[in-house]
């Protein structure tokens, strides 16, 4: 890999990063590994601070609709303090823990069109830019696609995923966001169900599974929107019938008729706070609640080339049900716009 972007801040001929992710996908919570390599450039340099962003494409909605922007949710110092000789190379390993909310980018190998990236920035001599931006891969958590496995195999098929900029209330929900997978119904539900959308909030014992459901409306009633939270423990795994307990939470899901401005409190409560250029964590609470709300919609990513369906082999399970799903060639291409903007207010 080329050394992709000299620090435009520290002028012509200053030093040039390249960060170099381990190979294969991370899982939440997990381990993700890399290098950071340096190149010295037409004189010695100092560098002081080596940081690591961790950046997510989100949408968010607004007075005047629907906007994506990036969010940075999580950032770690991984080296600084030395200095880099004129034309000499460096490497500098780091290794860091993944948020257990990282959003899944990908499901047996298939993309799933969200964006997220890790961005590295160096600081010399009291100047900082971003250095350089790579595609983060995540992969699921073994409890997470004994969940989605057991969708597919009862039948619902995969539409898209999207991340929300927001909180759901009643959770235990850390991060500024919150990724959506959306579903569609098999038939004996179809009748109940536009589609639902599905989200994990993973945490070291386990994990919330938040289902909402956009409930078709009868010739008296409108369609609405209807939340229900489950837990399970990460040692469920090897004993749990997992397309039974599955079906048990679509049936709990559909059978109730929460009307409008029923229980629990509202689906989402305050929206995080924006400090130092990025979105800060909000504390939330864990509680078992059903809710339903008025306005929740999203659009699929917006840049990419289309998955037209999924390889032989891997049709079993949820990804067998995509027909298509927009997903991101290029990183630096969904990020483009913000990095310009930011070039501009600099």
């Amino acid at each position: 890999m080329v050394f992709k972007k000299l620090l435009g801040a520290l002028g012509v001929g200053g030093p040039s990063v390249d960060t170099v992710l381990d190979g294969g996908p991370a899982v939440p919570g997990g381990t993700l590994s890399g290098q950071v390599r340096l190149r010295g450039g037409q004189a010695d340099a100092h560098i002081e601070e080596i940081t690591l962003d961790l950046v997510a494409r989100v949408e968010a909605e607004g007075e005047e609709g629907e906007h994506e922007g990036t969010v940075v949710f999580d950032r770690v110092t991984v080296g600084g303090g030395f200095r880099l000789s004129e034309g000499a190379e460096q490497v500098v390993p780091f290794s860091l823990a993944l948020p257990w909310e990282t959003p899944v980018t990908q499901l047996y190998g298939q993309a799933l069109g969200v964006v997220l990236g890790v961005r590295t920035e160096l600081e010399v001599a009291g100047a900082r830019d971003k250095g350089d931006l790579d595609q983060l891969e995540v992969a699921p958590l073994p409890v997470q696609e004994a969940v989605l496995e057991a969708f597919g195999q009862l039948g619902w098929g995969f539409k898209s995923a999207d991340l929300e900029l927001g909180r759901i209330g009643g959770t235990g929900q850390r991060l500024p966001f919150y990724q959506e997978l959306e579903l569609t119904p098999p038939e004996r539900y179809a009748h109940a169900v536009n589609e639902i959308e599905v989200t994990f909030l993973a945490t070291p014992t386990g994990m919330e599974v938040v289902i909402e459901a956009d409930k078709r409306g009868g010739f008296f009633s409108e369609g609405h929107d209807v939340l229900t939270r489950f837990t399970v423990a990460h040692d469920d795994l090897h004993r749990t019938d997992w397309n039974a307990l599955v079906e048990s939470w679509i049936q709990q899901l559909v059978e109730r008729h929460g009307a409008r401005g029923g229980h629990g409190s509202a689906p989402y409560g305050h929206q995080p706070s924006y400090e130092g250029g990025h979105y800060g964590h909000g504390d939330g609470h864990y509680g078992h609640s059903e809710k339903h709300h008025d306005e929740h919609r999203r659009s699929g990513p917006s840049t990419g080339a289309v998955v037209a369906g999924v390889a032989a082999g891997v049709a079993v399970g949820v990804v067998g049900g995509m027909v298509a799903a927009e997903v991101v060639d290029e990183i630096g291409d969904a990020f483009e716009g913000d990095d310009e903007e930011e070039g501009e207010e600099g």
